[in-house]
């Protein structure tokens, strides 16, 4: 069990709180009034892409003659799927994409997700129950396995891919576009094995007509364990550790800082030009439920996608018996 922090909270703030965070930053923690823990270490999910490639002028040149329309960065997924295949190119070893899609019942949840809310869709009904039998999950799983398993679009190391392994791919210049923690843009820029330092952006997520960008928010917290018998010693520790400056110096470490003022820092932003963008992504940013049985429920939801990926059973066949699943445990 957690201790609660609201009593060393009202005692002594740490600095700049709450305002010193983004809204998006302050709520997984929260039970009711009761705070359980406090953020170090950001997510968030978010398009990263190859400004260079983007911005050559050949490139576009190219893109221009084959497409009929100017090569620019996705606002829609079938854009995102046409740019995917153009930058395909196996002989160069840059491929147009990469999906994280190792079977660990995160990833290719979390990629359900973003195809979910960036279709104007919600993981919960209005009592909170988890709702996957609709039209906008079964147009996101749909498009999911047709992108995943086009071999002339994605890297075909995908499937073995967690998103640590698909970040390093990215940094190596093995593609053009991934959807991955923001970190993995942030690393291109400060890992020296690094082979695209200087080559990269990150944006929105592509979402469908009408409908707005979605992030997924996940961060890491600093807690204090309830039978921990040095409590004050132990929020000293968590105020010193939030405090401006050793945010921003877990940032220059190779970290994500959660902190407002390291999202804006001019010398982070020196390095890695675009960190600003944290605030625009937290904008957008949505949670996973709070739900004691989540890691059951994200289970069913990953054998979903991957029976998705791997099989030719309809996608509302498989919404369908998921959501049954779900059912029996989601009360």
């Amino acid at each position: 069990d957690f201790e609660v922090l609201n009593p060393y909270i009202n005692k002594n703030k740490p600095e700049d709180f709450p305002r010193g965070w983004s809204k998006s930053l302050l709520t997984l923690q929260r039970f009711g009034w009761e705070v359980v823990g406090l953020p170090f270490h950001d997510g968030p999910e978010c398009f990263i892409y190859r400004k260079d490639l983007f911005e050559s002028e050949l490139e576009q040149e190219r893109f221009l003659a084959k497409y009929g329309k100017t090569l620019e960065v996705p606002k829609n997924w079938e854009d995102f799927h046409q740019i995917a295949q153009y930058f395909n190119r196996p002989e160069d070893n840059l491929y147009g994409s990469i999906f994280a899609c190792y079977p660990d019942g995160h990833n290719t949840v979390f990629d359900f997700c973003l195809q979910l809310w960036t279709r104007g869709g919600s993981l919960t009904d209005k009592n909170g129950f988890i709702q996957l039998n609709t039209e906008e999950s079964i147009s996101g799983l749909d498009f999911y396995r047709k992108i995943v398993n086009d071999k002339t679009a994605v890297h075909p190391k995908s499937a073995e891919f967690e998103s640590v392994a698909a970040g390093i791919a990215f940094s190596q210049g093995e593609a053009a576009m991934m959807i991955n923690w923001f970190g993995f843009a942030a690393m291109c820029e400060v890992d020296a094995n690094s082979k695209v330092k200087g080559k990269v952006d990150v944006g929105l997520l592509p979402a469908i007509e009408g409908k707005n960008s979605a992030s997924l928010n996940v961060y890491w917290l600093y807690t204090i364990a309830k039978g921990s018998k040095n409590k004050d010693l132990a929020y000293d520790f968590l105020r010193f550790a939030l405090a401006q400056e050793q945010d921003k110096q877990l940032t220059m470490e190779g970290g994500i800082g959660c902190r407002i003022s390291t999202w804006n820092d001019p010398e982070i932003n020196a390095t890695i030009p675009y960190y600003h963008k944290l605030e625009m992504l937290h904008e957008v940013a949505n949670m996973l439920p709070q739900k004691q049985n989540w890691a059951a429920i994200a289970a069913i939801i990953d054998q979903m996608v991957l029976q998705a990926v791997n099989t030719e059973t309809p996608s509302e066949a498989l919404v369908l018996d998921a959501q049954g699943q779900i059912n029996k445990i989601d009360k």
